[in-house]
């Protein structure tokens, strides 16, 4: 008898620990693999900037950038401030070990998330379409900078009346529709390599695909939590 509780003691002591293993690895990788995935929007924000700074040639691609320069140096602002921070909110153990940090951040998230989000429809419905755009690809960002918007204000109203698992779930999903422009590379990149430059249609659908990846791993991620945690439980 005391060997079997013995036996099962040990089990559970390993089983904890290969587990606490694994999440500390998981804090240092999903973290690291979402400043990965925004290194992308970031130093194309980063080059607008410079070239908007800089009084680079006026060409058709970005004349629309100096005619109505506003719009789009808060986006990049915005956006780089909420891609960066918010990879850091995906570590478990930062946000238990340092809840204070984890507000403070969220305080800083949600206005810069929404900024983003704005910024983007603003930019949508004002901006002449660029090489390549279309109103079908106009529709698509309508959706994503709403479903942002609205995932990060949801999220808010969640964590105010205490509801942890909501404002979690929510502002996962506008996290992950607010990366799309790194993902929307690994879709644009293959298809332009192999097939050339995309024509209207394919932009719009490429494009689309990668805010679909983002939302589905979000959900899958969102989807799994509970029952992760209740395997944790019952071990």
């Amino acid at each position: 008898m005391t060997s079997a509780v013995t036996s099962t003691a040990t089990s559970a002591a390993a089983s904890a620990a290969a587990s606490s293993a694994a999440s500390s690895a998981a804090d240092r990788l999903v973290p690291a693999a979402l400043l990965v995935l925004s290194a992308v929007p970031v130093i194309a924000g980063a080059a607008r900037l410079s070239e908007l700074t800089g009084g680079a040639e006026i060409t058709p691609e970005n004349a629309r950038f100096f005619a109505a320069p506003v719009p789009v140096v808060l986006h990049i602002v915005s956006v780089s401030v909420y891609s960066v921070l918010g990879a850091f909110q995906f570590a478990s153990r930062f946000r238990r070990r340092r809840p204070g940090r984890h507000r403070a951040a969220g305080r800083v998230l949600v206005p810069s998330g929404l900024l983003a989000a704005l910024t983007g429809l603003w930019m949508t419905v004002s901006y002449p379409h660029p090489a390549g755009g279309s109103d079908l690809l106009s529709g698509v960002r309508l959706v994503a900078g709403t479903a942002m918007a609205l995932s990060i204000v949801l999220g808010f109203a969640a964590i105010r009346r205490r509801d942890v698992a909501g404002h979690r779930a929510w502002m996962i999903r506008g996290y992950a529709i607010g990366l799309g422009a790194g993902t929307q590379v690994l879709t644009l990149l293959p298809w332009s390599l192999v097939f050339g430059t995309p024509g209207e249609v394919a932009t719009a659908l490429l494009m689309a695909a990668g805010w679909v990846i983002n939302v589905v791993v979000a959900e899958w991620a969102v989807r799994r939590r509970p029952a992760a945690r209740r395997g944790r439980l019952s071990s």
